[in-house]
């Protein structure tokens, strides 16, 4: 069976062996996309969930602004902007009174180019567009801690503006559930010292901090709450099909709208299989989410539930921007020369990037992993505790002989923005 899987830009042919696949390729489920995006996004403004519309709260408002998810996510900027920016427009904020901000969380800026690709080039080149940087703890407001020691340091642009939008993504995400609502508010525009405790181990290592789950998961309701401290009078939240167009909008309150998207896209993103496989073959859903070493964790944390315990994820990324941060690739040197990565056990917090490398030993302790690239060279792989392969074709083969006659395969092509599981487990 020939499957294209998400890798870069322009995908990845791949063949597999169809008298092993223990189901057919795992999907979003098919929906119809909305015919007119743009159309749909203005009428869900005017006709919210859980709130007012969006012009009669933007009414008497001196100032904005809107937060947008980094490049690192393929939110569909250019059509949820325009109608939200001419609605406040039109409700009197003038546009020099109107900050687009990138909710970067840790990562880089998004500048020049990939800015314009980012919102749109009439946003780009009309309206103050601005990036969050979590590391300058001075461009952030203290607004206290939360009952369980999380301290919470929002944008200070953010928290001074009149009229605070949030717009995004729903999608599965590692742990926090699902992306999308609270989430470009924490950890989007928090900072480091927030994301060092919210990411620590009584939050990650609890079993319910998973893709998918919501109730009694500490990262999405410690997250939650960190957002309603820094307030947000209004999100509009897309889900996308597996050719990322819009299948879903919705706007409004915070939580209400982000609960019905949270609904469809449960409804989507889960694709089942009979029982757990000796092989997987997955990706980490093509560029933007495939250019570093970090993002393609997801990839692996996703595809774990179906692994079978001392199995194999075959996973294609293209890694052009190579390992992740600084940060995390020092951590990776630390990891490389001892076989392990021994934290303090009385530490509450990690530093920064270390959350990676958490999931990443989470999925080495659960089955080997290997992995295609022309992003990253093969000694740089072992150094990541993965092993370098020339082909998927060539590790699926090899993966399978060693596990004999009676092995089974299974191909998730968007990787993390499929949520698998056994059936009946």
């Amino acid at each position: 069976m020939q499957v294209t899987l998400d890798y870069g830009r322009t995908g990845l042919d791949v063949t597999l062996p169809e008298d092993r696949l223990i189901a057919p390729p795992l999907a979003i489920r098919p929906a119809e996309p909305l015919a007119d995006p743009e159309e749909a996004i203005a009428d869900a403004i005017r006709n919210p969930i859980g709130s007012r519309p969006l012009a009669e709260i933007a009414r008497g408002k001196t100032s904005a602004c809107v937060l947008v998810c980094d490049i690192t996510r393929p939110v569909p900027n250019s059509l949820i902007l325009p109608p939200v920016l001419r609605t406040i427009e039109a409700a009197g904020i003038p546009r020099d009174k109107i900050t687009i901000l990138v909710a970067t969380g840790l990562h880089r800026p998004n500048e020049g180019e990939e800015l314009i690709e980012l919102v749109g080039e009439d946003v780009a080149r009309g309206y103050r567009c601005v990036n969050h940087f979590g590391k300058d703890r001075d461009s952030h407001e203290y607004l206290g801690t939360t009952p369980k020691g999380v301290p919470a340091w929002i944008d200070r642009r953010y928290m001074q503006a009149d009229l605070k939008i949030t717009t995004g993504l729903i999608e599965p995400h590692l742990m926090a559930g699902y992306s999308g609502g609270r989430k470009v508010i924490c950890p989007g525009i928090v900072g480091l010292d927030t994301v060092k405790v919210w990411h620590g181990p009584k939050f990650l290592e609890h079993p319910r901090a998973d893709a998918g789950s919501v109730e009694g998961n500490p990262v999405h309701e410690e997250n939650t709450r960190i957002a309603q401290m820094a307030g947000c009078d209004f999100i509009v939240n897309v889900c996308l099909d597996g050719k990322r167009r819009v299948t879903w909008v919705g706007a409004g309150d915070m939580i209400a709208a982000w609960e019905r998207g949270v609904q469809f896209c449960r409804d989507a993103v889960k694709a089942g299989v009979p029982r757990p496989c000796d092989v997987v073959v997955t990706s980490c859903a093509g560029y933007p989410l495939d250019t570093t070493w970090y993002q393609a964790v997801k990839g692996l944390t996703g595809a774990m539930p179906i692994v079978k315990h001392g199995g194999t994820i075959v996973i294609a990324a293209s890694l052009t921007e190579g390992l992740g941060s600084p940060e995390f690739q020092a951590q990776l040197t630390a990891y490389e020369a001892n076989g392990r990565y021994d934290r303090p056990s009385d530490s509450d917090t990690c530093e920064m990037d270390e959350w990676q490398l958490v999931m990443l030993k989470k999925v080495l302790a659960h089955c080997r992993v290997k992995v295609v690239t022309r992003g990253l060279s093969a000694d740089v792989l072992r150094r990541c505790r993965v092993e370098p392969v020339a082909s998927v074709e060539a590790a699926v083969a090899e993966s399978l002989a060693g596990y004999g006659a009676g092995a089974t395969l299974a191909v998730i092509p968007k990787g993390p923005y499929v949520m698998p599981y056994v059936m009946g487990a």
